[in-house]
């Protein structure tokens, strides 16, 4: 496991486009959400033990803030050829067995995952209203191992502000994770 942190894309981007199935083959898309209030996007994959160790609070989250006009959507876009744990039938399993609340896409070309620069698994985008991201960072304090408790509380933060229509407060620090297993000659230029 080569631990990789977040790229921490530019505050103020506009959320690139995406059109990817979900676990159930239907296609999901960015205009999907034209009218949330907040859209978390979150590059996740199964086996990661930094993304297993949040899988019942990411759930829960997006339950939480999904109520109050919150759109959540994982993303996985890992190699699924060597890593055939996050295969499209097992994030299906994974997704019933936790009860995400929120579409996993698979993005088989990796070209999602390049147009937002994700590193690691998991990395978080949270994007306002008008698709602006206003955050990028760690969900919390927490790590694998028992390292703190796991509360969700950067992200909610970022969340509550969005929501809020206020410019999210504090220092954003970057997520880890492992990093995005690319394809083979796939790997972006900001990998390594």
């Amino acid at each position: 496991m080569v631990l990789t942190p977040s790229t921490m894309l530019p505050l103020g981007t506009l959320a690139p486009d995406f059109s990817l199935p979900d676990t159930d083959g239907n296609i999901v898309s960015l205009s999907d959400y034209a009218d949330a209030t907040a859209l978390l996007v979150v590059f996740m994959c199964n086996h990661c033990p930094y993304v297993i160790h949040l899988k019942k609070e990411l759930a829960e989250l997006a339950g939480d803030y999904g109520n109050r006009g919150v759109a959540t959507i994982g993303i996985n876009a890992n190699d699924v050829a060597k890593y055939p744990q996050d295969a499209p039938g097992k994030m299906a399993e994974d997704k019933a067995e936790f009860d995400y609340p929120f579409p996993y896409l698979m993005d088989e070309t990796q070209e999602v995952a390049k147009a937002y620069r994700a590193a690691c698994t998991p990395d978080f985008y949270v994007f306002d209203k008008d698709k602006r991201l206003a955050y990028r960072g760690q969900f919390d304090d927490s790590r694998p191992g028992g390292y703190g408790p796991i509360t969700g509380s950067d992200i909610r933060a970022a969340l509550e502000a969005v929501v809020a229509g206020q410019p999210v407060a504090g220092e954003q620090i970057a997520s880890m994770g492992c990093n995005i297993k690319w394809k083979a000659g796939n790997e972006p230029d900001y990998f390594g």
